[in-house]
């Protein structure tokens, strides 16, 4: 049998990746994304599943006329994970929940644009933080993480 692996020069890693902390769903918070920066994003068929205890929900839009790729993914995972526990308290159940970066696991979604050649992260960033139920938001840089590759989609 075949084994087919991504080869680090046929990934193209240069996106610009924004963190955005907020109480909001997933749905409501591309409501406002569709209604304030004027995107189109759209529910994927299936979650992204990163292995057998994490799904990802998320949301993609194609920007034809930018020529941009967006894609809004929470950093939560929808299942929950069984934790063994070897301890005092190991007849209690006890679940986490999976990160999709988990360098950043207070972070609630993310928001990454392919293409960023052009694009002004600032205004980007202006129009989120005004939205509301959004705490805050911000650039992350994708030059330290270690979990880039959980961002493939």
């Amino acid at each position: 049998m075949a084994v087919y692996k991504i080869n680090e020069d046929f990934y193209d890693d240069s996106f610009l990746l924004i963190a955005i902390h907020s109480s909001l769903e997933d749905y409501t918070l591309v409501y406002h994304l569709n209604k304030t920066l004027k995107t189109n994003f759209k529910r994927s068929n299936t979650d992204f599943d990163l292995s057998e205890n994490s799904s990802f929900p998320w949301f993609d839009w194609v920007d034809q006329f930018n020529d941009r790729y967006w894609v809004l993914v929470a950093n939560q995972s929808t299942k929950q994970e069984l934790q063994v526990n070897n301890d005092l308290f190991q007849n209690e159940t006890t679940y986490s929940r999976p990160r999709l970066v988990p360098e950043y696991k207070e972070v609630d979604y993310f928001l990454k644009i392919e293409e960023e050649e052009g694009l002004e992260s600032d205004e980007i960033i202006k129009v989120l933080t005004k939205m509301p139920k959004v705490i805050t938001a911000y650039a992350v840089s994708t030059d330290k993480l270690k979990s880039k590759k959980n961002l493939i989609f």
